[in-house]
């Protein structure tokens, strides 16, 4: 079974069949650096990195493209409020996103890249669609540019909406617009913005609109046509609408395929800073492990929408431990003292115990390199590709991405390798190990990659680094409240000097590692 998956335009699971015969391009819309991430921001990076790995084990080449919005209304207004230049407001908001990625154990993207690097090809994009009768400069010399909805009578066919149906754009303020549905392209610049913060064009000076940022570098990165298209279902309509509009009618293909994740919700609602219900992505990680937050996103199917609660993501971590406990025991009985490859062990297994016998397929190969006289077989070494995943685990992953079917084999598995290790069946305790251990490669979630390593070692200086700065930021905030700017400065540049930054937020100020 070839890999299927769920197209949101189609709205129906299809075949996947790449535009290049063994690579794979995916584009995904990536932050909007305002502020810190929530739950909710992260769960689209989680599925995301489960597909790239199971295409990647499957023997596609991938490409994925993850850009990052640092310039927008909401960057403007936030960084104001917080008294510093917006770029480096974005910039330290973008580098805490990171550390949430990375916190949950997200590999880097092949490209990300940042709308304000991009103004050249949003220039060109505009061009070209008002050549083509699809896009109009405002008349007020605004520097407003906007896509003219009903040039493309296509508009619509994403999110199944009829353009009569469809209320005003809220994008842009509606001077100079033919018809308030049309959506901004480009936003000239308005009194009071920076100037830093606004690119001369034909049209007039003016920043991006959020719509065609995406357009522009999808274009740059993937070419005229690529494969899947990512991103939060929220985003269905009008961002990827508009997306998907204004690269057709520029005679761009864009994308084969949609893919949208769920929302992460709270009592039933959106998770969302705007109706106040956002659950901190450090604050998870440090009550239940980076590990077990990442099982908590990638283990229901992601189309499916995930109610958060303290339950939910102990069960996360419950689950996480059994695994764990499986994969401890399985070391210490045959002999291993890592998965990695860098550290792989080669130590030979104990003999097996008479008596046994091997009832799978893989148990039974494993047990052939042994025999009575006392012959071993190597400790498992880590195995690319999908030879050491259960079939079913394989019809799983492939069925749309069905991560429920496939963490029930893991269990299973998990479970036959702890049966196996009780009766002394240490052939078939290899081949149970050796398959949770490619199985958790696939979800991201193998204690001994890499990714952990890196968030384990962060991790473990957290409280320690949470104390002492805690502690400063209360002498910080002593001396805001008596009005002695100079000495809550002071504060700030000295945890600066150390590599670490704080933002004042509404909860309390937060600080993170200057990368």
């Amino acid at each position: 079974m070839s890999f299927r998956l769920y197209d949101s335009a189609q709205r129906k699971v299809v075949d996947f069949q790449p535009l290049i015969p063994g690579q794979v391009s995916i584009y995904c819309c990536g932050a909007t650096v305002q502020s810190a991430p929530h739950l909710g921001h992260v769960r689209k990076e989680v599925n995301f990195d489960v597909l790239r790995r199971w295409l990647e084990a499957t023997g596609f080449q991938v490409t994925l493209v993850t850009n990052v919005t640092d310039i927008d209304d909401r960057i403007l207004s936030k960084s104001a409020e917080a008294g510093r230049p917006w770029w480096a407001h974005a910039y330290l908001f973008e580098t805490t996103f990171h550390d949430a990625f990375r916190a949950l154990g997200v590999r880097r993207p092949t490209y990300e890249p940042r709308a304000t690097g991009h103004v050249p090809e949003m220039i060109e994009l505009m061009q070209t669609l008002i050549d083509a009768g699809h896009a109009y400069p405002a008349d007020d010399g605004s520097g407003d540019v906007y896509f003219d909805v009903q040039s493309w009578p296509s508009y619509g066919e994403l999110s199944g909406m009829k353009v009569d149906e469809m209320e005003a754009a809220q994008d842009a303020d509606p001077r100079g617009k033919r018809d308030p549905r049309d959506f901004a392209l480009w936003k000239g610049a308005k009194p009071g913005d920076p100037e830093s913060a606004s690119w001369e064009t034909p049209w007039g000076r003016g920043r991006p609109g959020w719509h065609l940022e995406c357009s522009a570098m999808a274009g740059k990165y993937l070419g005229d046509a690529f494969d899947i298209h990512g991103g939060g279902i929220d985003l269905r309509f009008p961002h990827h609408e508009n997306e998907q509009a204004q690269s057709r009618a520029a005679g761009r293909g864009f994308a084969s395929y949609w893919m949208h994740n769920a929302w992460v919700t709270m009592a039933g609602e959106k998770m969302s800073k705007s109706l106040g219900n956002t659950a901190d992505v450090f604050a998870a990680v440090q009550a239940h492990g980076g590990r077990a937050v990442r099982l908590y996103l990638a283990g229901p199917h992601y189309r499916s929408a995930i109610e958060l609660s303290e339950a939910s993501l102990a069960e996360a971590a419950s689950q996480l431990a059994r695994i764990d406990g499986f994969l401890e025991r399985a070391k210490a009985a045959l002999g291993g003292a890592s998965t990695s490859s860098a550290n792989a062990s080669t130590t030979p297994l104990p003999e097996p115990v008479e008596g046994t016998t091997p009832t799978t397929p893989a148990a039974k190969a494993e047990a052939s390199t042994s025999s009575a006289s006392g012959t071993t077989t190597p400790f498992p070494e880590p195995v690319e590709g999908t030879s050491a995943l259960p079939p079913a685990f394989v019809e799983a992953m492939n069925d749309d991405l069905s991560t429920p079917a496939a963490l029930a084999v893991l269990f299973t598995t998990v479970k036959a390798g702890n049966v196996a290790l009780e009766a002394g069946d240490q052939a078939a305790a290899a081949a149970a190990y050796a398959s949770v251990v490619a199985m958790l490669d696939i979800f991201g979630l193998n204690p001994d990659a890499p990714e952990w390593d890196e968030a384990a070692g962060s991790q473990e200086l957290i409280p320690v680094v949470d104390g002492l700065v805690a502690a400063l930021l209360e002498q910080r905030a002593h001396a805001r409240e008596r009005k002695d700017w100079a000495s809550a400065d002071a504060i700030r540049d000295k945890l600066a000097a150390l590599g670490l930054s704080v933002t004042d937020t509404p909860d309390g100020p937060r600080w993170s590692i200057e990368k």
